[in-house]
């Protein structure tokens, strides 16, 4: 178990969250269930679901990032977590169905923002983007 790990507030939809996310990310599951609290692993690190009611709702003053090594991950991230009402933003922001909010990104972001006189033309191209297109990115 990690020594800190997330709560996620969820109005009665913990282990529906749960499982969802653990169709998506590899070494996942759920590790216990009490109906209130739900205790799930994704990739290895720890997660609470709590069905605690409506008094809540996520926004995007916390989101998961997703650093991917390249485009097959990118769009297999993206095309999960926006399916079935999950929905689309701008560089590389998107919420899930439950409204939790993730930033799908390539790991070499940091690299290519960071190479001399190209860094500018990166952050112009993926301002222009919803999903990032890593391509796209390299030729900025």
């Amino acid at each position: 178990m990690n020594a800190m790990y997330p709560c996620l507030w969820f109005d009665g939809h913990a282990k529906a969250a749960a499982e969802f996310y653990c169709t998506i990310f590899p070494n996942s599951k759920i590790t216990s269930d009490s109906g209130m609290v739900v205790n799930f692993e994704l990739n290895g690190y720890s997660f609470m679901g709590l069905n605690g009611g409506n008094n809540f709702q996520f926004n995007e003053a916390v989101s998961f990032v997703i650093p991917c090594k390249d485009q097959e991950e990118i769009d297999h991230y993206w095309n999960s977590l926006t399916a079935d009402g999950g929905k689309e933003s701008m560089c590389g922001w998107c919420k899930d169905k439950f409204g939790l909010s993730w930033q799908v990104v390539p790991a070499i972001l940091g690299e290519l923002m960071s190479q001399p006189g190209k860094g500018q033309r990166v952050v112009q191209a993926f301002m222009k983007m919803k999903k990032f297109d890593i391509e796209a990115l390299k030729n900025a």
